[in-house]
């Protein structure tokens, strides 16, 4: 995670302050050592953080979240400007050769592996090996609340900005990516390209969100787990609630439910 400081737009520094606040007031833990040298989205007279550095300690018990590497993931939701100021995200179409979930649209990420020392690691590491994204070019400003995906993985998501986005040329790795593209972050409140399809899972009934997104010859369909942490993220950027209804209740009502029933490491 690099020195990016120059390049940064006052839109990224404030939305980075805005993320920060959010995390701030979740009480999640995150290092950011790295960037504590940077002026970028932090104010110099800021103080290092005495208490990020327990995050990462398994034996921890003052840590309001505990990783649980075994059944632990995470997604790294990478925004930029696009050329008409608007921000957009990161996305990769799932290589049809995989076993899991073929095709389908997500966010680059995934397990964490025992030497990671964070879910920011997980999620820049992962970027990399799915889409050749360079660490260096990506700042981490947050970490969301903790999502569950049907496997039982706590999933989090961990906010990145881009600030010169002509630096990153997508190299998908075949084995598991078959497209890298972008999506505008907003489209996730809007009801233009949005429906609503119920499902039932474990006896629960909820309403699956998708978006499709046409760019130009092939249509893309987001939905599930990357819908529900797109939604969220948008309504934290923008500081709004999607235009559409949620349905309440919806697969995030089953959170709770999921951590009830998730085995116990």
């Amino acid at each position: 995670m690099g020195n990016l400081a120059r390049a940064a737009s006052e839109t990224l520094r404030e939305l980075a302050n805005r993320l920060r606040l959010y995390e701030s007031l979740l009480g999640l833990q995150v290092d950011h050592k790295e960037e504590k040298g940077s002026d970028l989205f932090t104010d110099s007279k800021d103080g290092a953080n005495d208490q990020s550095q327990c995050a990462h300690n398994d034996d921890c018990c003052c840590c309001p979240i505990k990783p649980t590497r075994k059944r632990r993931a995470a997604v790294l939701v990478c925004l930029f400007e696009g050329h008409g100021g608007e921000l957009r995200v990161i996305l990769t179409k799932r290589s049809m050769k995989l076993s899991s979930y073929p095709g389908d649209v997500a966010l680059p990420g995934g397990k964490m592996e025992e030497h990671d020392k964070d879910d920011a690691t997980t999620a820049l590491r992962e970027a990399t090996e799915e889409i050749g994204l360079d660490p260096e070019l990506v700042q981490v400003v947050a970490n969301l609340e903790p999502f569950f995906s049907q496997h039982l993985f706590e999933v989090i998501p961990v906010i990145g900005l881009l600030t010169k986005i002509e630096d990153f040329t997508p190299s998908p790795n075949a084995d598991e990516v078959d497209v890298v593209f972008d999506v505008p972050l907003e489209m996730f409140l809007k009801e233009e390209n949005h429906r609503c399809e119920e499902r039932e899972w474990l006896g629960w009934k909820y309403i699956l969100h998708v978006f499709d997104f046409r760019p130009e010859q092939e249509t893309f369909r987001i939905c599930g787990l990357t819908a529900r942490i797109l939604i969220r993220v948008a309504s934290i950027v923008f500081q709004q609630p999607p235009s559409f209804d949620l349905h309440t209740p919806d697969f995030r009502q089953l959170q709770q439910v999921l951590e009830d029933i998730r085995p116990k490491t």
